[in-house]
């Protein structure tokens, strides 16, 4: 007959046949709270559009929008004119009685509502010309002038303009599978960006030094809105926080400039040999083969000698796009102008920039090469970028993005020199916007609605591309360490990540900051980089040139990894809670073939109905008064007699090769103070300087939302235990990650 042995643990729950205690009080029933529930309430139910593993479905469909424009610049008096023909195609299963059309520069109109919104107070020290701005001067009119909206036929149509939005009023309501044509005209007064900020993504910034204009423009003519299955129309209106909600289509655009202008704009230039010289030209076929270096095609001493002139002649530069979302353009005579050659699959793309002097010598030696760099790196974790090139502008106290152009900030100073931070800074806005072609540009989400799909995961893509440039570059937002001065404040200034755009207080926290930490953390902690990169290259190639709302991505990144993220996405993106993981106690145990007295009363289950008789072996807390000194040393399993004997008779000689040598006995309970679940991640450092690592998968928390315990069985005396050594959750407070506590410095030390 076998005899058997049982390690006993103190404390333990005393297995007594004892009838149950009845409560005197009944305490009331409760709803699931628990964080690993599936979030059915909380997401959209799956349909014929969208299905229930993120991807399009059977019968979705998006609408899409072509535009024939032509537009003039009038450089003396800042005014920008245009006329445009649009196609509209009503892919819906909908019959449309009107169509709704954005009029976003309507924001900087005299009668707009946003300054009524906004919370106004006294500002004690001014400098002059912002007390002359801010209380002396009229605001000027930068709205939308409507001069007609016309059929087809050239018929007047009925309009009704409500702030930033125009409803086309139609006499037969569009049937599915039609298109419509309409025509309008219009012209605004271009305002100075730097100094009217209501409209602070697109205007001229001014030299005063030689008089020049730099323009970068956009929201410049009225777009059609999207109409899909979530929303109907998204129509609500531009505020000024949150962006743009644009169905695709194809762009031909005809822009009027001063003859001395150099402009770059979204999609293929259609006129080069009209609007460049010969030298100019060559210069551009040497781009196209140059796949190391920019090529400088317009020089500095072109842009000098131009930026003298003011001509009163005028030049027209036409440009197409195919199936872009937007239309930007950049326009000054103060451009110089490189470009080089991106490798694109098959495919070569042409990495570009224009800038003026002023941002010479660090524009010329960074900015295009860091947009190759941007477009390979993104590539590289989505799609191939689809697009024939991608422009930065250099446009101070800028950072916006459109298809195929972006305006950046980022110049030396006076003297030609750029400090460390300047140009990281530039960089790092380079590669974002450049990075924004392809999140919300190409997979182009609701940024009305939902900012965060854009920002989020561009800022994510970013600091993923910052990091690859290989020069240790000091990342802003992505590392886990970064948020925790946000996710540790006071929580009447935070809101879920899943909060629409204009209702934001901490917006760059809020939409760009946490989401791309989240992400990271995912990447490098919850699911692994193989993945995880396996379901955001899913998500992106389901959901490009498509409009995909934020339960598609979370359910495709669910759907592509097999990794159960519900309390994840619930938490950090529907909640504020904060991440705060500590140990609360660690004890040592040491083996006894002696008993305490409770441990002599304690029953151990056989199977279901029965109990074991014994002989047993006992684990003692070190601090039982009980457990005498000489207990209280290392196991070595020869000393151990009933033991030992056990593992002869019991243990095959094959067997015993592999057995562990536990020497040193420790129960550690770990805490949660903070709301949000997150793996256990364990450092754990010996007498001898050794090390091991574990990491506990955030479910270990699913039936205890508070505490849980780790027993470590090990042939080393533990010196130290820490959590999260590398800092990669997000814990808010790091003073209880240690055993024996470490005591934080003080700003003193």
């Amino acid at each position: 007959m076998r005899k058997f042995s049982i390690l006993f643990i103190l404390p333990t729950i005393l297995l007594a046949q004892e009838k149950a205690v009845t409560p005197a009080v009944k305490q009331a029933g409760k709803y699931d709270t628990n964080k690993f529930s599936q979030m059915y309430d909380l997401l959209a139910t799956p349909n014929m559009f969208r299905t229930a593993s993120g991807a399009p479905g059977p019968a979705y469909y998006q609408q899409q929008a072509d535009y024939k424009i032509d537009i003039e610049l009038d450089d003396k008096n800042t005014r920008l004119s245009g006329s445009e023909t649009i196609t509209y195609y009503n892919n819906s299963p909908d019959n449309l009685e009107y169509l709704w059309v954005q009029l976003d520069q309507n924001q900087g109109a005299k009668n707009s509502q946003t300054p009524l919104v906004k919370n106004d107070k006294i500002e004690s020290v001014l400098t002059l010309a912002k007390f002359t701005d801010e209380y002396l001067k009229q605001d000027l009119e930068r709205g939308f002038n409507i001069e007609y909206v016309k059929d087809a036929k050239g018929n007047p149509m009925s309009y009704t303009i409500n702030q930033t939005m125009m409803r086309i009023n139609l006499v037969t309501p569009m049937k599915p599978g039609e298109k419509l044509t309409f025509s309008t005209k219009w012209w605004y007064n271009i305002n100075n960006y730097q100094k009217e900020t209501s409209n602070g993504r697109s205007g001229y910034e001014f030299f005063e030094k030689d008089g020049n204009r730099l323009y970068v423009i956009a929201q410049f003519y009225p777009r059609m809105a999207v109409y899909n299955d979530v929303e109907g129309w998204q129509n609500m209106q531009f505020w000024g926080g949150g962006e743009f909600a644009l169905p695709f289509g194809n762009f031909d655009v005809n822009i009027t400039v001063p003859a001395d202008h150099v402009i770059d704009a979204t999609g293929e230039l259609m006129n080069r040999s009209e609007v460049f010289t010969a030298e100019q030209l060559k210069r551009y076929e040497l781009a196209q083969k140059s796949f190391d270096k920019p090529v400088v095609i317009v020089t500095q001493a072109e842009a000098e000698a131009a930026e003298k002139g003011f001509s009163d002649k005028k030049k027209t530069w036409k440009f197409s796009a195919k199936n872009v979302r937007d239309f930007g353009i950049a326009t000054s005579r103060k451009f110089i102008y490189d470009a080089m050659a991106v490798q694109m699959g098959s495919r070569v793309v042409m990495a570009e920039s224009v800038y003026p002097k002023e941002a010479n010598p660090l524009w010329g030696e960074t900015s295009t090469k860091t947009v190759a760099h941007t477009l390979k790196s993104y590539s590289s974790h989505t799609f191939d970028y689809p697009y024939p090139k991608a422009v930065s502008v250099s446009a101070e106290d800028q950072g916006m993005e459109y298809p195929m152009i972006c305006w950046n900030y980022g110049r030396p100073d006076e003297n030609g020199v750029t400090s460390e931070q300047t140009k990281n800074g530039m960089m790092g806005v380079i590669i974002h916007e450049v990075g924004h072609n392809f999140f919300p540009m190409i997979v182009n989400s609701d940024e009305r609605q939902w900012t965060w799909m854009d920002e989020g995961l561009n800022s994510f893509m970013e600091y993923m591309a910052e990091q690859e440039l290989g020069t240790n570059y000091p990342s802003r937002r992505g590392p886990a360490k970064n948020i925790v001065p946000y996710m540790s404040g006071d929580q009447k200034f935070l809101e879920p990540i899943m909060s629409n755009s204009e209702s934001i207080i901490q917006f760059g926290n809020n939409a760009y900051g946490k989401p791309a930490t989240g992400l990271n953390i995912l990447r490098e902690t919850i699911i692994g980089r193989e993945l995880f990169d396996y379901a955001f290259k899913m998500y992106a190639n389901r959901w490009k040139f498509k409009h995909p709302t934020p339960e598609d991505f979370f359910r495709t990144m669910e759907d592509a990894s097999a990794v159960d993220l519900d309390w994840f996405f619930r938490g950090w993106f529907y909640s504020t809670d904060f991440v705060d993981i500590g140990i609360n106690s660690v004890k040592q145990y040491f083996v006894t073939e002696t008993p305490t007295v409770a441990l002599k009363e304690t029953k151990v289950r056989k199977g279901r109905f029965g109990f074991e008789k014994g002989p047993f072996i006992y684990l003692v807390d070190g601090d039982n008064s009980e457990l005498n000194s000489s207990s209280k040393k290392p196991m070595e399993l020869e000393e151990v007699k009933l033991l030992s004997d056990y593992v002869d008779q019991n243990v095959a000689p094959e067997e015993k090769v592999n057995l562990k040598n536990p020497k040193f006995f420790y129960e550690v309970e770990f805490n949660k103070p903070g709301g949000m679940p997150m793996p256990i991640i364990v450092q754990i450092t010996y007498e001898d300087g050794t090390v091991d690592n574990y990491k506990y998968p955030a479910q270990i928390w699913r039936q205890n939302n508070e505490t849980t315990k780790k027993v470590y069985a090990v042939s080393k005396a533990i010196k130290q235990i820490q959590i999260d050594p590398k800092l990669e959750t997000a814990d808010i407070d790091v003073t209880n990650n240690s055993w024996p506590k470490v005591e934080a410095k003080s700003k003193f030390d």
